[in-house]
């Protein structure tokens, strides 16, 4: 079993910046691929970024080159670092865990989900 608590969301100006943190329960963190997905008012849940527990990354399109994912295995935390902020990322940023080596885009791979943190660029 592992708890997700996300922090570090707010409002933002466009082209600012906002780290996401997602603390993760558990002494196994390091066996699990941790993601973030976002979901806009009204929209589906969306695939923003994932680490495997090697370190691996994989954005979307639309925010690669702006956001980074990095994992800390010994703080058992997972952040999500967003440059150059647009309102079209406004959205509630929740953190994703799937046990393995390895998972991908689709939120039906993830086991384990945040309750989500809200982020509002202000054009």
């Amino acid at each position: 079993q592992v708890q997700l608590v996300e922090s570090g969301g707010g409002l933002v100006q466009a082209g600012g910046s906002l780290r996401l943190s997602c603390a993760a329960s558990g002494r196994t963190f390091s066996s699990y691929t941790m993601a973030w997905f976002r979901q806009a008012a009204g929209k589906e849940r969306e695939f923003v970024a994932v680490i495997t527990w090697s370190g691996s990354t994989y954005y979307a399109t639309s925010v690669k080159g702006r956001f980074t994912i990095s994992r800390d295995n010994a703080k058992n935390t997972v952040y999500l670092q967003m440059n150059s902020l647009k309102p079209e990322d406004t959205a509630v940023y929740y953190c994703a865990a799937a046990y393995g080596l390895y998972a991908g885009s689709n939120t039906n791979e993830y086991n384990y989900w945040g309750q989500g943190t809200q982020v509002t660029v202000s054009s």
